[in-house]
């Protein structure tokens, strides 16, 4: 992805897993051999693996910079975590700080940690192993998290303490950064700064999970969604219906998916997605009385 300028704000991608492929079932329960072949024609090899069908999705996270801050939106899976039950999330060693590094910052450079929801693919480098232990990647950062995102997983981990909640991401990537005291819980619609040329603020998204957001950047004429999982695949774009296997409300995260879209379509807002494979950033444009996403190259 080409770094997106919105106002004085600076996005790059900071790639874990440039690739990844999914069998379409397990990604969207209700998707339909129709459906994929009538997009066959605009989705090619790096969306849809030609010989399975398989859905490639990216592991990501944004670098958004100004002169004032630096941000870090989402953490994908992280290295050394155990997650038998998706091998291709297990036991990493991926060059995610390497690639951060090379766009110029480094960890202790990061103010905020913004989290649109807390799955295991999204809070993975909220820490790293140190010594046999699990601390805070970013130990200047504040760590923004939903408040009711939180509530709701700290729940299922206080009822089964010995069950691993999320993968086991509560416990090895959330719970040692509240520890430290560096997590800040938040309202769905949290404004974290207002400027002109750098606002920056939390969306009520439901459907995905309890208390699911999305982040709005804003910058004098500029606009930008990052969305995280509000929508998974472009797909979803033509069939916006399709549901992803872990949405806790299936018809709210509908819901959210087709009010985004139809926020977005034809206007110059950049979408930002969790998952879209490179070259990522794009813009929602109609097609008849669905979508599309044209990436931008």
């Amino acid at each position: 992805m080409r770094q997106v300028k919105i106002g004085s704000m600076r996005v790059d991608l900071v790639s874990e897993i440039p690739s990844l492929a999914f069998d379409k079932t397990w990604l969207f329960a209700n998707v339909t051999d129709a459906v994929i072949a009538e997009n066959r024609s605009w989705l090619d090899h790096r969306y849809i693996e030609p010989e399975t069908g398989r859905f490639i999705l990216s592991h990501h996270s944004y670098l958004v910079r100004t002169p004032r801050w630096t941000a870090i939106v989402d953490t994908c899976c992280g290295n050394h975590k155990k997650r038998p039950r998706v091998p291709a999330w297990n036991d990493l060693n991926q060059p995610y700080l390497e690639n951060m590094r090379a766009l110029g910052v480094a960890p202790e450079e990061v103010d905020f940690v913004m989290c649109t929801h807390l799955h295991v693919d999204h809070v993975g480098w909220n820490t790293r192993l140190l010594d046999g232990r699990w601390v805070p990647t970013f130990p200047n950062a504040r760590y923004l998290m939903g408040r009711e995102e939180y509530r709701h997983f700290e729940a299922a981990h206080n009822a089964a303490p010995k069950s691993p909640v999320n993968h086991g991401s509560f416990e090895d990537s959330v719970l040692p950064v509240v520890a430290a005291g560096l997590a800040e819980f938040v309202e769905t619609d949290h404004r974290l700064f207002d400027d002109r040329d750098a606002a920056l603020r939390f969306a009520p998204a439901p459907g995905h999970t309890a208390g699911n957001m999305q982040i709005h950047l804003n910058g004098g004429h500029d606009h930008a969604v990052m969305s995280g999982d509000v929508i998974h695949h472009p797909i979803q774009c033509a069939a916006p219906w399709l549901s992803n296997a872990a949405d806790v409300d299936p018809a709210a995260a509908v819901a959210t998916r087709m009010a985004l879209l139809e926020e977005l379509a034809d206007t110059s807002s950049y979408l930002l997605t969790g998952h879209f494979p490179a070259p990522t950033a794009g813009r929602v444009v109609r097609h008849g009385d669905a979508y599309r996403f044209r990436f931008e190259d």
